[in-house]
C-alpha cells in the first residue's frame, strides 16, 4: 500500500505526488505532506494539517516536503511528529524512498532509473499530468518559487512522449502539459524546442491521444507553432489560462512581469479570432502592495473588458525574501475586498460564457459520479452518472451559472 499523500499548490505538486505514490509502494503508516510556497494561506493549511495529523495519528511517520520545505526546512522539522523533510530535488529519486526497503530495492531502482519519473497512475482523477519543465529563471518581485524550484530545467521531447503514451495506454484520456513556467521550455535541450513544437510532436507521435490541455502560460511567452496549433488543431483544447496576474501597467511593472496590459489583451484577441469560442482563464493577485485605489480600478475594469470566464483570484501574500515584501502594504481587509471583487466580475463572465453553450453539444470529459468538464474546462453536472474517464458527447440543457447541465447525446 502506497504513502498516503497531502497535496497543497499547483499541478506540478499533484503531478509529483504520484510520482512518490509511485516510489512508495511499500510504505506503512505513512503520510507525506507536500507543501506549497506561494502564499501564506497555503503554508498554514499545510502546518495546520500536519498538527492534526500529529495530535490524531501520534504514530504515524510524517514526511514533509514540497516548496515550502525547500525554503526553510528546519520551521517545518520543528513541527510536532514530522520525522524527515526531502527537497523538492530529493522527493523525486527513488532512493530517497527505499530505506529498509529489502532485497527487491535494487531491481526496483533500475526499472525506475531507465524511465524517471515515469506516472501511469493519479489517484481519483480521470485527467493526468505531465512535467514538462521545471524551475524558473524570471524574479517577479512577488513570487518565491524559483527559490523553492530552481532554474529553468526542460524535459526532452523524447522522454514526454513516452510518458504521455504510457498514460494513454493506461485508459487516460486527456493529459495537461505542467511545469513552473511552461512557456520557457526548451532552451536549454538541443535545437532549443520550444512549448509548440513539444505539443506538436506529442500530438503527432501520440496520435491516439484524444485531449491536450495545457497548464497557466505566460501570455508574453507564446511561440508561433502554438498559436498554430490552437488555430488548426482539434485536440489541443480550447482553453488558455494565463499567468496575467494584474490588469495595471506600472503594477506589472512592479511585479516585474514581462507583458503589459497591451499586450495581455493582444494575446487573448488573437486567441479568440484563431479559436472562436476559447475559454480564456486568468490568475491574478489582490492588493499588491503600492496598489491604489485607482490602480486597482484598473485591473478590474481590464478584467471586466477581456471578460474571461475563468478566473483564479489571490489576495497578495507576503513571501518574506521577495522584494515585494519591503514594498508599502495594502491593508489585507483591502486585499480580501478587492479580490472579492475581481472574483465577482469573473463569475458574471463565467455565467455569460456558459450561457452560450445551452442547446449545444459538448466533448465531455466524465470524472467521477455525475459530473465531468467540457473541452473549454467547463465543469458540467450530467443527468445521470458515467463512466468516469471517458471522453463522450453531452448536449447542454441549461445553467446554473457556474455549472453547465447535460445529458448524454
Amino acid at each position: 500500500m502506497s504513502a498516503e499523500i497531502l497535496t497543497f499548490g499547483c499541478r506540478l505538486n499533484a503531478y509529483e505526488s504520484e510520482v512518490m505514490r509511485s516510489f512508495t509502494a511499500d510504505a506503512v503508516d505513512t503520510v507525506i505532506v507536500n507543501t506549497c510556497a506561494v502564499t501564506a494561506e497555503a503554508e498554514r493549511q499545510a502546518r495546520q494539517a500536519i498538527r492534526r495529523l500529529a495530535r490524531e495519528r501520534p504514530d504515524t511517520k510524517i514526511v514533509v516536503t514540497g516548496c515550502a520545505a525547500q525554503i526553510d526546512p528546519g520551521s517545518w522539522a520543528a513541527l510536532p511528529g514530522v520525522s524527515r523533510v526531502l527537497g523538492n530535488e530529493d522527493k523525486l529519486k527513488p532512493e530517497s524512498w527505499v530505506a529498509g526497503a529489502g532485497s527487491a530495492v535494487s531491481d526496483i531502482m533500475a526499472a525506475r532509473e531507465t524511465a524517471p519519473h515515469m506516472v501511469t497512475e493519479f489517484a481519483g482523477r480521470a485527467r493526468a499530468f505531465v512535467q514538462v519543465q521545471q524551475g524558473c529563471d524570471h524574479r517577479c518581485t512577488f513570487c518565491i518559487i524559483p527559490f523553492g524550484r530552481g532554474p529553468n530545467r526542460s524535459v526532452p521531447i523524447g522522454v514526454a512522449v513516452t510518458q504521455v503514451r504510457s498514460l494513454v495506454e493506461a485508459g487516460f484520456r486527456e493529459i495537461v502539459l505542467t511545469g513552473v513556467d511552461i512557456a520557457s521550455y526548451g532552451p536549454d535541450l538541443p535545437g532549443s524546442p520550444t512549448l509548440g513544437q513539444l505539443a506538436r510532436r506529442l500530438l503527432a507521435l501520440v496520435p491516439e491521444l484524444p485531449r491536450l490541455r495545457l497548464s497557466s502560460i505566460d501570455p508574453a511567452a507564446i511561440d508561433e507553432d502554438l498559436w498554430r496549433l490552437i488555430a488548426e488543431e482539434p485536440r489541443l483544447m480550447p482553453h488558455l489560462h494565463l499567468s496575467l496576474q494584474a490588469g495595471s501597467d506600472l503594477i506589472l511593472k512592479r511585479m516585474k512581469r514581462r507583458h503589459l496590459t497591451a499586450n495581455a489583451m493582444a494575446t487573448i484577441d488573437r486567441a479568440r479570432s484563431l479559436r472562436p469560442g476559447i475559454a480564456i482563464g486568468a490568475d491574478l493577485i489582490a492588493g499588491f502592495p503600492t496598489e491604489t485605489d485607482a490602480l486597482f480600478k484598473e485591473t478590474l475594469g481590464f478584467v471586466e473588458a477581456a471578460d474571461m470566464p475563468f478566473l483564479h483570484v489571490f489576495p497578495y501574500s507576503e513571501r518574506p525574501g521577495t522584494p515585494a515584501a519591503r514594498m508599502p502594504a495594502v491593508g489585507k481587509s483591502v486585499r480580501r475586498e478587492r479580490a472579492a471583487l475581481l472574483r465577482a466580475a469573473g463569475a458574471r463572465a463565467a455565467e455569460r460564457f456558459l450561457a452560450v453553450h445551452v442547446g449545444r453539444d459538448i466533448a465531455l470529459l466524465t470524472e467521477s459520479g455525475d459530473t465531468g468538464h467540457s473541452e473549454h474546462f467547463a465543469p458540467v453536472r450530467l443527468a445521470s452518472a458515467a463512466e468516469p474517464g471517458r471522453v463522450m458527447t453531452a448536449r447542454v440543457t441549461g445553467s446554473t451559472g457556474s455549472v453547465l447541465l447535460a445529458e448524454a447525446a
